[in-house]
């Protein structure tokens, strides 16, 4: 054992035992005896109304616009009371959000959640039969939507059955919609906190769908709670574990201003960007697109001290002219990232460039509401290639394909087991019960433990490929390929291969002004990795790789177009 990692785990005891701030107890949950912090609030009703302690503190940047707390919360109880008054709007009935991110798609969610009701955040960059699709689904009471939306979903085939409120612009008269600012128009007191169950539906969000159908996952009001209260946990962790770089971060006297890129539509983007904000009084700049050297500007101009987003962003705004300038990277407290598929020179890059730094990277699913591993600060620095360490609400198991548990160091896939866990798949009986087996939710994800208890993520099931019997991580592949200077982005696929059963095909990316040859990369690979998990082929693709919204590479999407166009 190191000195760091009995520090981490001495940090972590001291934060969960009787009397500390995350105090853990037992909880009977969904016919389950599991771990729970004691002091997470109860509903999502109960926390969203903790931000109005931080009153006239600026809350949220948007292009010109600068919103307070108490402007913010002022807009919440008048459209809260409208809510309820014109729409009659209940505890458990379900509304849906249709925006790309902006203030006013905060405002109804923590409206929708003050009542009771259930925020269904749709992926607003689906297209109109896609966004159809999850409306007639959820079957909503109400829906919300931006004119960028509406254009989308205009004319459908079917009645879209429930009002439709416009936000950001008048809507056309006799069109029948519902304007959002003239519902916010009078002033209203708070309404009373609803009554609710910990395990009342809370929140649905949608898969990313990177590797299947979409679905909506339904998450009830204990586990979203406890999900945010972890996001605290390690946040504590990480500061009483890197006394050091705090110290220097503090010193700076920056307000925390977490530059926001990820949709609020997705959980890391929601939980830990925006309610966490919203909880703890910090400011969060929206964007109306990612584009890396706008970006650049933004956290110039606004002081940002925190940018979270996919590995592939990360490396874009590594990459711009300008980061290293001390009016950027002299502000930044931190870069955050998720831990599945994260290529080396990420690592490297944000290890040697931004310092001090409470950098981390955490490992969750939206079907644990983010919840699973997580390490930050001098813990990401010791170990920055796993996930981290489990968090405390949340058991872990690795299995193999029989669905027994396999040994220290070996790989398996990760089941998970806890508070935070998803009720169920909307509507979907049959997936939700591949999915969670005897309580615990099978990730999809293979993952390893070391003696130490750090899980490292190896790959998507659907991503290993099988090269002759050789199982190969097409994650580990990647981040070797984008070691190469010139290279920008890489994807590793498998494709039918007639003598191998599968055959390792990598698809590229050149940075600006770099023109790597097929053969240089084959030999950087050669040098690199063992000959069985070499590329069979590379294909030097001209456009960016297709990604979702959450920066995920879309592989089935470049399966298929590979396969059509005869390339492997």
């Amino acid at each position: 054992m190191t000195t760091v990692h009995d520090n981490l785990r001495s940090v972590q005891h001291r934060l969960t035992a009787a009397g500390a701030a995350f105090e853990l107890h037992w909880v009977e949950h969904d016919g389950q005896r599991l771990p729970a912090y004691k002091n997470a609030c109860s509903s999502l009703a109960e926390l969203v109304s903790l931000g109005r302690v931080h009153a006239d503190k600026v809350f949220m940047v948007f292009e010109d616009e600068r919103w307070t707390f108490s402007r913010f919360y002022a807009q919440v109880d008048a459209l809260a009371c409208r809510l309820r008054s014109d729409f009659a709007l209940q505890s458990g009935q379900r509304v849906a959000i249709a925006m790309r991110n902006r203030p006013e798609w905060a405002v109804v969610f923590v409206a929708v959640a003050s009542l009771g009701a259930v925020p269904a955040a749709l992926n607003s960059f689906g297209l109109g039969d896609e966004l159809l699709a999850a409306i007639g689904l959820i079957e909503p009471q109400l829906l919300f939507v931006d004119s960028e939306r509406l254009q989308r979903i205009s004319a459908p085939s079917a009645p879209l059955g429930c009002p439709v409120v416009l936000v950001g612009a008048e809507p056309a008269t006799g069109s029948g919609l519902h304007a959002y600012a003239a519902l916010c128009a009078v002033a209203a007191n708070p309404l009373a906190l609803p009554d609710l169950d910990p395990l009342d539906p809370a929140l649905i969000l949608f898969t990313s769908g990177a590797t299947s159908q979409a679905k909506g996952v339904v998450s009830g009001q204990r586990a979203v709670c406890q999900a945010l209260y972890n996001i605290d946990f390690i946040g504590a962790c990480a500061a009483m574990s890197s006394p050091a770089a705090l110290q220097a971060i503090m010193q700076r006297g920056l307000p925390p201003t977490s530059l926001t890129v990820v949709p609020l539509f997705h959980v890391s983007g929601l939980h830990a960007q925006l309610l966490g904000s919203l909880r703890h009084g910090r400011r969060l700049v929206f964007m109306r697109r990612w584009e890396p050297q706008a970006a650049l500007a933004l956290m110039r101009q606004e002081r940002v001290t925190q940018f979270n987003g996919a590995p592939s962003m990360v490396l874009q705004l590594l990459a711009q002219p300008g980061f290293d300038d001390p009016a950027v990277v002299g502000n930044l407290s931190g870069i955050g990232f998720g831990g599945a598929g994260l290529p080396q020179r990420a690592i490297d890059e944000v290890l040697q460039r931004v310092r001090p730094s409470m950098s981390g990277v955490g490992f969750g699913l939206t079907e644990t509401n983010g919840v699973g591993s997580a390490i930050s600060g001098e813990g990401f620095q010791y170990r920055p290639h796993s996930a981290g360490l489990c968090s405390p609400i949340m058991q872990l198991r690795l299995v193999d394909a029989a669905g027994a548990d396999v040994p220290i160091g070996q790989p398996g896939e990760v089941w998970m087991r806890g508070v935070s866990l998803m009720q169920a798949y909307w509507r979907a009986p049959q997936q939700s019960r591949q999915a969670l087996d005897g309580g615990w939710f099978r990730s999809g994800d293979i993952g390893m433990l070391d003696a130490e208890g750090f899980l490292t993520i190896v790959d998507r099931i659907k991503d290993v490929i099988n090269r002759a019997g050789e199982k190969i991580a097409a994650a580990e592949v990647e981040s070797c390929l984008l070691q190469h200077p010139d290279l920008a982005e890489a994807a590793v696929i498998a494709l039918p291969d007639a003598d191998t059963g599968e055959a390792v095909v990598a698809i590229v990316v050149a940075r600006d002004g770099c023109a790597p040859t097929v053969s240089a990369l084959q030999a950087f690979a050669a040098a690199r990795l063992a000959s069985y998990k070499r590329p069979q082929r590379i294909h030097i693709r001209s456009s960016s790789l297709p990604r979702n919204p959450v920066g995920k590479l879309l592989k089935q999407q470049l399966r298929g177009e590979y396969e059509r166009d005869g390339s492997g």
